[in-house]
């Protein structure tokens, strides 16, 4: 389909890199997005770094990256020392999207003290916010900002607001369908309110009663019916990348807050590769359709 683009998270296939790009290029890809490589988050390499273990193996792969999955903006909104010591991981990341011909960052908008309306932090959200945009906009990458749960972004009216109030072409949306349905938003509504600043769809599903993650297109993400949307009416041109999160993996606890466990309560595939493929095999059956 001309002008769409499959990625995914490969380090849901496996914290081995090598195997990671073995089962993508298997599959016909041409894309990841580069959340952690050899056991290690992309924020923890430096430059130097991708450039010697990493870049190597992508080029002999014939494998781009579509976006560094990154961890900034997952830290508590207090800390400042945690605030500070991304917006130095923030200046690697954007030389590494330099080495690696990539555009985009993904990123959040922190985690909120338990028990508190978020709305109290809005004006402290949107500070740091704009210190991540400044470092971004010097380095002319694009931050993507992904509806998480438990951030001050998790409704699609506050990362409205975040994206109406910072107003810049260097933070955008990066929509995710399950995060939606799993914070107990209706995704189609979400998608009417933000559709105009999104650069990035994740390929992720959830269902409401028990929020595990399913196949794309099994869940409550109304994923067909909006991708749909997005590509035939509104002419989305971009990446769409796999999350599948059918499958604990080695990597998932680093990025939540709760035990894995919790967050994949058991396994839908024999493993990360598997787990993979159902989810890519899915979203080319739904592509198909459009």
């Amino acid at each position: 389909m001309d002008g769409i683009w499959i990625s995914g998270f490969a380090d849901e296939i496996s914290s081995d890199f090598d195997e990671q790009l073995a089962t993508v290029t298997g599959l016909g890809m041409k894309y990841i997005s580069l959340r952690s490589a050899d056991g290690k988050n992309v924020a923890d390499y430096t430059p130097e770094e991708v450039e010697e273990r990493l870049l190597p193996r992508l080029k002999a792969a014939g494998v781009g990256v579509s976006s560094l999955g990154s961890p900034i903006g997952k830290i508590a909104v207090d800390d400042a020392q945690a605030y500070e010591k991304q917006l130095g991981q923030l200046e690697g990341l954007c030389q590494i999207c330099k080495l690696l011909d990539c555009r985009y960052i993904r990123i959040f908008s922190f985690f909120m003290p338990e028990g508190q309306d978020p709305e109290r932090y809005r004006d402290q959200v949107l500070e740091k916010l704009r210190g991540f945009e400044a470092v971004a906009r010097e380095h002319d990458v694009v931050l993507l900002h992904e509806n998480e749960k438990d951030i001050y972004g998790d409704t699609a009216q506050r990362c409205l607001t975040l994206l109406n109030e910072v107003d810049s072409p260097h933070l955008r949306a990066a929509f995710d369908f399950a995060n939606f349905v799993q914070c107990g938003e209706d995704p189609v509504r979400a998608w009417e309110l933000l559709h105009g600043y999104v650069a990035y769809i994740h390929i992720k599903d959830a269902v409401s009663s028990s929020s595990e993650n399913v196949v794309c297109g099994a869940g409550e993400g109304h994923i067909a019916e909006l991708l749909k949307r997005a590509i035939r009416e509104e002419g989305y041109q971009g990446f769409l990348t796999l999350e599948p999160h059918l499958v604990l993996f080695d990597a998932l606890q680093s990025l939540e807050q709760k035990a894995a466990s919790d967050v994949i309560k058991e396994n839908k595939a024999k493993d990360g590769a598997d787990g993979y493929r159902m989810q890519y095999q899915a979203l080319v059956g739904i592509l198909e359709k459009i």
